[in-house]
């Protein structure tokens, strides 16, 4: 994980809650600039910590926004979606018939031949290996029994994973509202 004080490309700025927590840990909730100016110029946000980057106009000048909270709370108690990429998150990145983390794929814990349905309760991440294995076959029929029993995870499960996962880049100003497992300076 780099930590660095020179940002990519973009200027992103980190989006917090009205909490000061983020609105996403994974994926980080990042704004490109442009649309962290247009919400300073709407009141939406609240700019909290600044890049050395300064932007103008003929008649304006500002430091681009690092980190920004929004007015306005927004409820996280949703549902999750069901995606491919929010299953992997729930199962960690992992196969959850050996743990491999290569050629991520899902599997239909009861097969569809056998009426099993495409729902958070019947799949589960699988690499591509441990699917071709257990093929059509109930797990009991394959002797293959999923680590964890799927289920619906909630949108606070999916972002307690996502710390698990932080991005290759963290700029320095991130650091306080961001609760990585990062080694602190002594």
């Amino acid at each position: 994980m780099l930590v660095s004080s020179t940002p990519p490309s973009g200027w992103p700025a980190l989006v917090l809650n009205a909490d000061y927590r983020p609105l996403s840990y994974y994926p980080l909730s990042l704004w490109p600039w442009q649309e962290v100016i247009k919400a300073v110029f709407l009141d939406r946000v609240d700019v909290i910590s600044t890049y050395d980057k300064v932007v103008h106009s003929p008649s304006f000048e500002m430091r681009l926004p690092s980190v920004v909270s929004l007015k306005s709370y927004v409820s996280q108690d949703r549902p999750p979606a069901f995606t491919r990429f929010n299953l992997f998150l729930r199962d960690a990145f992992a196969c959850q018939y050996c743990g491999d983390g290569d050629e991520l794929t899902f599997d239909h814990v009861i097969p569809r031949s056998r009426g099993g349905r495409t729902t958070w309760e019947n799949i589960v991440t699988a690499c591509a290996p441990c699917n071709l294995a257990k093929g059509g076959r109930t797990p009991r029929e394959a002797q293959m029994i999923p680590f964890r029993h799927p289920r619906r995870p909630t949108m606070h499960e999916l972002q307690d994973h996502g710390r698990r996962f932080p991005p290759n880049y963290l700029h320095d100003s991130w650091l306080d509202y961001l609760y990585w497992d990062i080694e602190l300076e002594a």
